[in-house]
Formats: structure tokens, C-alpha cells, sequence
């Protein structure tokens, strides 16, 4: 089992010179349920090399027994800071891709040729596919065979307005994460806000917020073990 675990490149919050970049434990929870599960997994980031970190993500009030974990853990940290260029590799060389969320995917993954093709591609090979809190506003380009948008009709969540809002970047963000999905068709559903919340619907697994990164790798796993039996049945 071979997982490809995507991180952004970003590190601008908007024009208020505040940094930004992936949040630490939607990587930790998740890298850690892949490994402990005995899965290979490979970092990526657009430009490869070490990924910022949101530091908002890595103050005590946010910290985990995984992020503790990832930054105990020395072959963890040496993963992150030498991750693979995005555009180096291949959705055929992985069973199945996760994003994590934080603010940056907004600016960069969101926008990335790249990123979307990964994602189309994934999900057109029938291999499941996972984003959590801001990261499933990457799928905002992504589309079907037909051009219309690959979210229209399925069921979705990702980071509410109220979340965005409670945070302070309504006014900064590029655009809100669960306005862009309603605009293209999907049908978005939330719980309350920083409550884990997952959906599944077919290959595409979404996390509402950080709470939800671990379920939503528990989510993928369970998926790609049930793909793996459809395919060695019909072997």
C-alpha cells in the first residue's frame, strides 16, 4: 500500500503579512494512521523541499499526541522537509492520494494544474481520494470526462463559513471553501463547527475541519481495502 500525501507550497496569508501554510495535525493524525496501517507513504508539495507550516497550527492550544509524535519522530521530519515536486510524480505509482488542509492549498493547490490533474486522474483510475478542512477547495477546477465539475451532484464537506469566520479570514481567504462547493453543484453538508465530520461519496472521501483528518484517513483506509477486494475478485 503506497500513499501519496499532498502539502501546500504557500506561505502568505493574503496581503495581512501573516504566515500560513499547511496545518500540523491534519498531516500528523493521518500520516500516522497510513503508517501504523503499514502503508508507504511519499510527501508533495508544488515546490517540493520542505512545505510551510501554519505556525498558528504548532501553538499548545493545537497540538495532539500526533503532532507531538510527528516531531519526536525523526524519519517524519525528514520526509517533510525533503518532500517530492508535485509535478515529479504519478497518480500511477500510488493506491490512493490525501490532502491535507490549512489556508494554503487555497492560494496555490486550489490554482494548480498539476494538483487538479492528480486529482481527476486518481479518481478516473478508480483509486480513492481524500481532502480534509480547506483542502477540498482544491477540487474548485477539478472536472469529469464531460467538463462539468467533478464536485457537482456528489456528496461533500469541507471548511464551513462559520469556521472561516470565527477565525478572521472571511475578508482574506481567496474564497470560502463551502460557498465554492455549493456554487459548483455539490451537495455540502456540515456538522457543528471543529466537530469531526466526514463523507464518503464512491472514491472521494471529505473532512470538515482538522478534528476530522483522522477520521477521514480512517475513511480512506477502510475504502481502499474494499477497492482492493473488488479488484482481486475480478482477477
Amino acid at each position: 500500500m503506497k500513499i501519496l500525501i499532498v502539502l501546500t507550497s504557500h506561505d502568505e496569508l493574503g496581503t495581512t503579512g501573516r504566515r500560513t501554510g499547511f496545518w500540523l495535525e491534519e498531516l500528523a493524525a493521518p500520516y500516522y494512521r497510513f503508517k501504523d496501517a503499514g502503508a508507504e507513504v511519499v510527501l508533495a508539495s508544488p515546490n517540493g523541499g520542505r512545505p510551510p507550516l501554519d505556525p498558528k497550527s504548532n501553538e499548545p492550544a493545537f497540538q495532539t499526541d500526533e503532532t507531538r509524535r510527528f516531531e519526536a519522530d525523526p524519519e517524519a521530519m525528514a520526509a517533510l522537509a525533503h518532500t517530492s515536486r508535485l509535478d515529479s510524480v504519478s497518480a500511477d505509482d500510488f493506491d490512493t492520494v490525501f490532502y491535507p488542509g490549512g489556508h494554503g492549498p487555497l492560494w496555490d493547490l486550489a490554482e494548480d494544474p498539476t494538483s487538479v490533474r492528480l486529482i481527476e486522474t486518481t479518481l478516473r483510475a478508480g483509486k480513492p481520494l481524500a481532502l480534509v478542512c480547506h483542502a477540498p477547495g482544491t477540487l474548485r477546477h477539478a472536472t469529469n470526462p464531460d467538463g462539468t465539475p467533478l464536485v457537482r451532484g456528489r456528496k461533500v464537506t469541507g471548511f464551513t463559513n462559520g469556521e472561516e469566520a470565527a477565525v478572521g479570514l472571511t475578508d482574506i481567504v481567496p474564497f470560502l471553501v463551502e460557498d465554492e462547493l455549493v456554487r459548483l453543484g455539490a451537495d455540502y453538508t456540515k456538522t457543528d463547527d471543529w466537530q469531526p465530520y466526514v463523507v464518503v461519496d464512491g472514491l472521494l472521501v471529505t473532512g470538515q475541519s482538522p478534528a476530522s483528518s483522522g477520521p477521514a484517513a480512517d475513511a480512506l483506509l477502510t475504502l481502499l481495502t474494499l477497492v482492493n477486494q473488488v479488484d482481486d475478485a475480478r482477477a
